[in-house]
């Protein structure tokens, strides 16, 4: 059929509409490997004017990542200082074990430290009750490291029937910031006196805290734990130490589309948390005594931290051809399928597409373990001397 025939059929907008939508695509991919681009974005489509006797054309405008000329990546200088695990955080873990199973014995003294009190309190700042701040009949463990200053030396010496007013600080650096630095009195009523009798740590003690059958293996275990966490702390700080020494040394412009998507991932992340902390987002920027565009500009420089950080780590990976085999895949997807308790056809499912951003992720921390083997560590305390 003519295309003219064909216009006056269909109309000049559908027909255009459906290459669009039918051809482009296929265009545009290919144009994109003809010209070795890397987009970040999709792009924004213009169909140019068309001209009698030649075919449609397309106009696409894409940002791309942007050329990275790699300096020194290797061997990397950095200061680091190894966690070392010792036999009192063995027997600390140990002990931590014991009190979470420890039996609660009424008691006839007043309350110390380290005992569990049965009380009443509501919590006031300037003669106003604050939300989140009373409780009835709640059990807690006086210590003065899970409560803010005063609040469970306050308590210590009460026994119970005892009614006291209590006098606290909130820390400048409160999670909730519209209490921080503030003072708080606390009205306390002590119901019951309590302290943690512990079981006997033996190998009876292992077997019923867990899969171990004697207090060694036991002991064993928890240092190979310890032992890992240990390990992973001193990846994370040698990471972030080798990381700053790339940013210092590179230097090349950032797409703004990435940057101001990291951004709102920021805001996202503040979001949450201020949910999380049972706020509106409104009362959370009141708090914090910012606009959300002011909130905004201050995250923007950390935004291109992370963005710079992110096209140098998949730089090297290229340069460095690391990347995420289908053995990677299934560990990772192994592993989450531990984490959340699920088989892991079932996460794979739950993933869809985004298996896509698990490889990214893969690679990152495949780029990101080479950097650490192939850095010059030297000891933190050495560095201090030199």
């Amino acid at each position: 059929m003519p295309r003219k025939v064909f216009e006056q059929n269909y109309g000049t907008d559908v027909i255009n509409s459906q290459a669009m939508e039918d051809v482009v695509p296929e265009v545009y991919t290919r144009a994109i490997r003809e010209h070795d681009l890397d987009p970040v974005e999709r792009p924004h489509m213009e169909l140019l004017p068309h001209e009698d006797g030649k075919p449609m054309r397309v106009k696409a405008t894409v940002t791309v990542r942007p050329e990275i000329e790699l300096g020194t990546y290797r061997g990397v200088e950095v200061a680091g200082e190894a966690v070392v695990v010792v036999e009192e955080d063995v027997e600390r873990s140990l002990r931590a074990l014991a009190r979470d199973r420890a039996t609660l014995v009424p008691v006839s003294r007043p309350a110390q430290l380290g005992d569990f009190v049965v009380m009443d309190f509501e919590g006031s700042i300037d003669g106003q009750v604050f939300e989140g701040g009373s409780a009835t009949g709640q059990t807690v463990e006086l210590s003065a490291d899970r409560f803010i200053p005063g609040f469970a030396t306050g308590i210590a010496g009460m026994s119970a029937g005892d009614t006291r007013e209590v006098h606290a600080t909130f820390p400048e650096g409160y999670e909730k910031a519209e209490l921080a630095g503030k003072a708080a009195t606390f009205r306390v009523a002590v119901h019951d006196v309590k302290e943690a009798e512990l079981p006997t740590i033996d190998d009876a003690f292992a077997k019923n805290v867990s899969s171990n059958e004697t207090l060694e293996e036991l002991r064993a275990d928890i240092r190979r734990r310890l032992e890992a966490v240990a390990q992973n702390k001193t990846r994370k700080q040698l990471g972030n130490a080798i990381m700053e020494k790339l940013l210092e040394t590179h230097d090349f412009p950032l797409p703004d589309v990435m940057v101001e998507r990291e951004v709102d991932n920021l805001v996202m992340d503040a979001r949450t948390f201020a949910s999380r902390m049972g706020m509106t987002w409104d009362a959370y920027l009141s708090a914090a005594g910012k606009t959300e565009e002011a909130l905004r500009a201050e995250l923007h420089a950390d935004a291109e931290r992370r963005v710079k950080g992110t096209l140098l780590v998949e730089a090297i990976a290229k340069r460095e051809q690391i990347n995420a085999t289908p053995a990677d895949v299934q560990t990772e997807l192994a592993s989450l399928a531990d984490q959340y308790g699920q088989p892991v056809d079932r996460i794979r499912q739950a993933l869809g597409n985004n298996v896509l951003s698990l490889m990214d992720g893969i690679v990152r921390s495949k780029t990101m373990d080479w950097l650490i083997e192939q850095a010059q560590v030297k000891q933190a305390t050495e560095s201090a001397k030199s």
